[in-house]
């Protein structure tokens, strides 16, 4: 498949282009050289020049900025650099030489690019060995000749002499098209450039990657001398870790909220859902990346499309038809007794015990509405409540509060599966349930308890991370005042040593007075002491570090009260009590009318 990069450079170099175009470089983009110093001429390359000679682009692009003024500012974007790569099957299967990419990249440079100084070069080893041959077209951004208006350019300026060139999304797609003509022309290898994406890798992530790998395998080679094994062999980016984890969670989830608590719980990963769009926060980042930047596959609509697909399917695999269990339910408890009627005298001969090869949650709720009330089973850590939320409804434990709760939600359950309606009610209720079972939490007042608990957690780290931006703060005056201090030192001295004192303030005024300044300042916060800029800046990356450790720590604090809020919030609206408070109230009002003697 061929496609298409583009580069910006606000390098005044215009030298540089072609000294990568004709010479070897490595990886960083440095010139190699031998062992005599001289630079290593590339193996084979074809070098060709529209509107200019090659060999003198860079002379006659400085020439034609300084002839409309253009091109003189830092920020201004000196040239554009365009990579037509073709599909290495069409260099294998004889599709596809050199020379004729080298005709196929001067016909598209003609086509899109009309008027500009523009660098032609083909080269056949491609990137970094991967043997594919791709073209190179660099231009100068000012436009040199004036030509006719094409239908991809939106603006009047944008054919006239003297005026940049203007990239925008329509012109993208122009080329992008362009490419897959000449491609679908010539019998090329080529997908289709103008749909977005399933999986977005910009360069900028494969050079990363690459980089990653190659550092990885270094590692990874010193562990084996030393006889262990790698943990892991295979380098991933940032992004890639967070295409593995979102597809993995939604694989596992049936709604967003559990795909949220997924993605959190196991990976670290933040969700954020703004405009209808979803943003991924990395554990190891500060900046949000969209879905948008790692494909189509992940973004809002694309996932929520594999949720519903995933949770019809668990719809499927009901009773009648289990098809299909989660590898993460494989655990499974050895029996389960079923007590025929409600025996609370623990007589075991009413109880039946039924085989649970396959028994979920669901089946467990099935059989208990279907009339046996009675079913017991152990409570076994290996199993994964969290994907099987309701098995929790049907274990024995020893917290009087789970036993409470499984009592409230049970009576309602029979109700629900009548209505078929508000499953998915009960099964958030059981995973609080399990947030309880988990944390061995005996009661509401132990459950409210530990909420005061991380609150004064939560405020003795907002005190110490307030204290820690304070002397950050203090560090940072230091460093400012201490900086001036040295940068007038010598000033000073040279004033100090001077026999025309007053002649040498009025000239060096500013540097005096920042000197006197900084003196004073260090008088009057630390006893006349300069100290060192070094050990400043050392004094205030520990600070960071531990700041950086605290933030971290408080996030985590932070998830665990919201947590144990929702927990708490949802004991109560399982137990009534929320409910029972509300009826009190107008009582409350009513008694205190009957005895106002004013009425």
């Amino acid at each position: 498949m061929a496609t298409l990069k583009h580069l910006a450079s606000k390098s005044a170099d215009y030298g540089k282009p072609i000294k990568y175009l004709m010479f070897e470089h490595d990886r960083n983009g440095t010139p190699l050289r031998d062992s005599d110093g001289n630079l290593i001429m590339r193996d084979s390359f074809i070098l060709d020049g529209i509107n200019c000679t090659p060999l003198y682009f860079d002379k006659e692009c400085e020439m034609l900025n300084w002839q409309y003024h253009k091109n003189q500012n830092y920020n201004d974007i000196k040239s554009h650099h365009y990579i037509l790569s073709f599909d290495p099957k069409d260099k294998e299967e004889g599709l596809l030489d050199p020379a004729h990419a080298h005709e196929l990249g001067m016909e598209f440079a003609q086509r899109c690019f009309p008027g500009h100084q523009i660098l032609v070069c083909t080269h056949s080893d491609g990137h970094h060995g991967s043997g594919n041959i791709h073209v190179h077209l660099i231009l100068n951004s000012l436009r040199k000749l004036d030509v006719e208006k094409q239908p991809f350019m939106e603006r009047d300026i944008d054919s006239r002499a003297g005026y940049k060139h203007n990239l925008t999304p329509g012109y993208l797609k122009y080329m992008q098209a362009q490419v897959m003509k000449i491609c679908e022309r010539e019998g090329l290898h080529q997908v289709d450039l103008l749909t977005p994406a399933k999986t977005k890798i910009t360069n900028a992530e494969y050079e990363a990657r690459e980089s990653g790998q190659i550092a990885m395998d270094a590692r990874n080679e010193k562990i084996r001398a030393a006889q262990m094994i790698p943990r892991n062999t295979v380098f991933r980016t940032q992004k890639q870790f967070l295409r593995d984890a979102i597809l993995d969670a939604a694989d596992h989830s049936t709604t967003v909220e559990e795909f949220r608590r997924i993605l959190k719980e196991k990976y670290g990963i933040e969700l954020k859902d703004r405009r209808g769009r979803f943003s991924y926060l990395h554990p190891d980042r500060k900046k949000f990346i969209t879905g948008r930047a790692l494909g189509t596959d992940y973004e809002k609509e694309c996932l929520l499309e594999r949720i519903q697909r995933i949770c019809s399917e668990k719809d499927n695999c009901s009773p009648d038809h289990p098809s299909k269990v989660s590898s993460r339910q494989k655990s499974i408890p050895s029996q389960i007794v079923v007590m025929q009627g409600n025996n609370k005298t623990g007589d075991k001969t009413n109880q039946e015990t039924l085989p649970v090869s396959e028994m979920t949650g669901g089946k467990m709720a099935a059989t208990y509405c279907a009339g046996k009330k009675g079913i017991l089973v152990d409570y076994n850590p290996s199993y994964d409540y969290h994907a099987d939320p309701v098995a929790i409804l049907f274990i024995r434990t020893e917290l009087r509060l789970v036993v409470d709760l499984q009592t409230n939600i049970k009576a309602q359950m029979s109700t629900a599966y009548a209505r078929k309606v508000k499953i998915s009610n009960l099964k958030e209720m059981a995973r609080t349930v399990v947030y309880i079972q988990e944390h061995g939490i005996h009661s509401r007042e132990e459950l409210k308890e530990k909420q005061a608990e991380l609150t004064e957690q939560l405020k003795g780290l907002e005190t110490r991370i307030r204290n820690a931006d304070a002397e950050t703060k203090e560090i940072n005056q230091q460093i400012h005042f201490a900086g001036q201090y040295y940068a007038n030192r010598a000033v000073h001295s040279d004033f100090m040593k001077s026999w025309k004192k007053g002649w040498f303030r009025s000239t060096h005024r500013n540097e005096l007075d920042r000197y006197d300044e900084a003196v004073s300042f260090f008088k009057e916060n630390n006893a006349g002491n300069i100290p060192l800029i070094k050990d400043l800046k050392e004094k205030k990356e520990i600070l960071q570090s531990q700041k950086q450790e605290q933030l971290t720590s408080r996030n985590t604090l932070l998830q665990a009260q919201r947590n144990l809020q929702t927990a708490s919030a949802n004991v109560d609206t399982i137990l009534g009590i929320e409910e029972a408070k509300v009826r009190e109230v107008p009582q409350i009002k009513q008694s205190s009318r009957n005895t106002d003697p004013s009425l």
